[in-house]
């Protein structure tokens, strides 16, 4: 049966119902700048250990988790998953701050006393020979500790980068979120119809480009992810084909007191080839996936299991 269309009252009541959204999220985001960060982090994310569990995400996770780690007992499984909701919470009382939050910067003389984040040598000597090349490259992340801070650290470098990202529905809360981000990470690129192209433009300016990659992609490739098969972006490897740009990986950890983390960008992920020579973008992007799926074994309280990512 075909979907009634919306009355113009159900418009008109849809329509205020996402500006006072919109108004609230701004609102709340403004509220959470004037507080102090680790504490709210500290309070929010063990509430969300208490209060995640009643939310029907709970269910999916579990769900996720079994089937991933048949070897677990589900008390080792509710354990993961109160570090899931701890890390959930945590994250959302950073993200309005995300544009305040530090990075080491080995270039710079003067680091803050109390750095947020801290990037190894070895990522840091990637990341400088990749500006020092001249040349753009590709970044891919996972919802892993908060997956803003990765999109942070070529911009801090001096990296013009290009974000993809998901468009939030309000439009009143998507450009005060897009507006936050740009502050700390570029130019951010709504995924859509066009994006590939933009993107692919913005490799051609010199731009590094970066995106998430770890969520169901309808008209994505099959991938093999904990076993299962699931649908995964092949846009960096598209992109990589296209342009010859080079494939990275690039992550952050949180560590044991929940408020700083690590930071890591793998070496090159050397693209798969056909016998032809050009890049095989199913094999490319498995590999791409394999990768995500050892950075969430090795924390994989830190990892957003509360989505359908098989289906």
């Amino acid at each position: 049966m075909a979907r009634r269309p919306r009355s113009k009252i159900g418009r008109a009541l849809k329509s205020a119902g996402d500006r006072l959204l919109g108004w609230l999220t701004i609102a709340a985001l403004g509220l959470l700048r004037r507080l102090d960060r680790k504490r709210m982090a500290n309070m929010v994310g063990p509430l969300m250990r208490h209060v995640g569990p009643w939310f029907p995400e709970h269910r999916i996770g579990r769900t996720n988790l079994a089937a991933a780690f048949p070897d677990k007992s589900a008390q080792e499984i509710e354990k993961i998953l109160g570090g899931v909701w701890d890390n959930l919470g945590r994250y959302a009382a950073e993200f309005a701050q995300i544009d305040r939050m530090t990075i080491h910067n080995p270039d710079s003389a003067q680091q803050p006393k109390d750095v947020d984040a801290t990037y190894d040598q070895a990522t840091y000597q990637r990341l400088k020979q990749l500006r020092e090349s001249g040349k753009p490259g590709l970044f891919f992340s996972a919802h892993l500790a908060n997956w803003e801070l990765p999109a942070c650290a070529p911009r801090m470098l001096g990296m013009p980068t290009s974000i993809l990202y998901r468009r939030p529905n309000i439009g009143a809360t998507s450009d005060a979120i897009v507006a936050l981000r740009e502050r700390c990470m570029g130019n951010m690129v709504a995924a859509g119809l066009d994006a590939p192209f933009r993107l692919g433009r913005a490799l051609e300016r010199g731009d590094h480009v970066a995106m998430l990659v770890d969520q169901h992609t309808t008209q994505g490739v099959d991938v093999v992810f904990f076993g299962r098969w699931a649908k995964a972006n092949p846009l960096i490897a598209q992109l990589a084909r296209l342009t010859g740009a080079p494939i990275h990986g690039i992550r952050a950890i949180r560590l044991p007191d929940g408020n700083h983390f690590r930071g890591e960008l793998t070496d090159e992920i050397v693209p798969v080839r056909g016998a032809n020579g050009i890049i095989d973008i199913h094999a490319t992007t498995q590999a791409i996936a394999t990768v995500v799926e050892g950075w969430v074994r090795e924390h994989p309280e830190q990892w957003l299991w509360l989505h359908r990512r098989w289906r």
